[in-house]
């Protein structure tokens, strides 16, 4: 017979690992918006006005996010996925828009798409559950 203990901890793996990949995300999506906006501001300023804008909500809302998650706040969870779905929002922009960018540049929705799945994990709620 198992005498049961008091509860186990749950691990904070995933959400510190939704954390370091939004943080990695955010300078990412950040340095490709800034280089796009500096690219084509002589050509189309409302559309470098758009994506800035976008990219200063986006930022926000990731360092609130990563904060709030790495606090154990169910907000970060939720604020997590509003920013990286802002992200590729920015990128869905960007790659209609024909800007020509790096190759790697291609690459990077992955970050965000990578953000949203680790902090939809039942691990990270049950790390940010309250009580």
């Amino acid at each position: 017979m198992r005498i049961p203990g008091p509860p186990k901890t749950p691990s904070s793996a995933t959400a510190v690992a939704a954390s370091a990949v939004a943080i990695i995300s955010g300078w990412a999506t950040s340095v490709v918006a800034t280089g796009l906006i500096t690219g084509w501001w002589r050509t189309d300023r409302l559309f470098c006005v758009g994506v800035g804008f976008l990219t200063a909500i986006f930022g926000a809302a990731t360092i609130a996010a990563v904060t709030w998650l790495l606090l154990r706040r169910r907000m970060g969870i939720f604020l997590s996925v509003v920013a990286a779905l802002l992200a590729l929002l920015i990128f869905c922009g960007i790659f209609i828009a024909g800007a020509h960018m790096a190759g790697v540049v291609y690459a990077f929705p992955a970050l965000p798409a990578a953000t949203i799945a680790l902090a939809l994990v039942p691990s990270t709620w049950r790390w940010t559950e309250p009580g």
